[in-house]
């Protein structure tokens, strides 16, 4: 079975690793094999750069911040999700390109035409079959990713830090680029229950890449 490039995109505590999980188990019990992998991140390079941008240790231009990400995406591209579609794998990533063209570009001011060179070197030809849209207000969604970090004893990175405003701003842009390209995304609400919206993600996958009813 050929393997298929699915994205989950989406802004804060939207439930994106929840409903990567839950695809993945799905897509295993129907006897494809799938590999969780996220964004920035997937390779011991990436997720140093993970590391350092989450962080906020260094203020960076959004420029400059879109350059490391996709650094780190080509290599993750380059060492895993290439390899994993080469060998008939189904790839599942916790955000990819469509994040640095909300974060950086519609928030941060970064020019589209830098978004696009870095893309033809980070991406290629490597472009996601299928983009679930993870979508949830702003406020609802911080409210969200606060719970998970207070039962974690976590902080909040350098992104979850910015004001309702911002995170709203680039909710819009998630939206915006569904609408420009409705073949290959698919938005779901993810207010709804867990279970609901795991239903919405498998009619997508089904319709879409599987060619048959959910």
């Amino acid at each position: 079975m050929a393997g298929k490039f699915v994205t989950f995109e989406g802004g804060e505590g939207a439930g994106k690793s929840t409903q990567i999980r839950r695809l993945a188990e799905r897509l295993t019990a129907s006897g494809r094999e799938a590999v969780v992998t996220r964004e920035p991140g997937g390779t011991p390079t990436a997720e140093a750069i993970r590391r350092f941008l989450l962080s906020g240790a260094v203020k960076l231009g959004a420029a400059e911040e879109a350059v490391l990400f996709a650094a780190a995406r080509a290599d993750h591209v380059d060492r895993v999700i290439r390899p994993a579609l080469a060998a008939g794998r189904w790839v599942l990533s916790d955000r990819f390109a469509d994040s640095t063209r909300a974060y950086q570009g519609a928030t941060g001011g970064a020019d589209a035409d830098l978004l696009d060179a870095l893309d033809r070197v980070a991406v290629g030809r490597t472009r996601p079959d299928l983009t679930i849209v993870l979508d949830i207000p702003a406020e609802a969604g911080l409210a969200r990713a606060g719970d998970r970090r207070t039962r974690g004893g976590e902080s909040p990175d350098r992104f979850e830090r910015d004001d309702v405003a911002t995170h709203e701003a680039r909710r819009r842009a998630f939206l915006a680029i569904a609408e420009r390209e409705p073949d290959r995304c698919v938005v779901v609400d993810a207010a709804a229950s867990e279970e609901a919206v795991a239903e919405a993600v498998w009619r997508a996958v089904s319709t879409r890449l599987l060619n048959e009813a959910a």
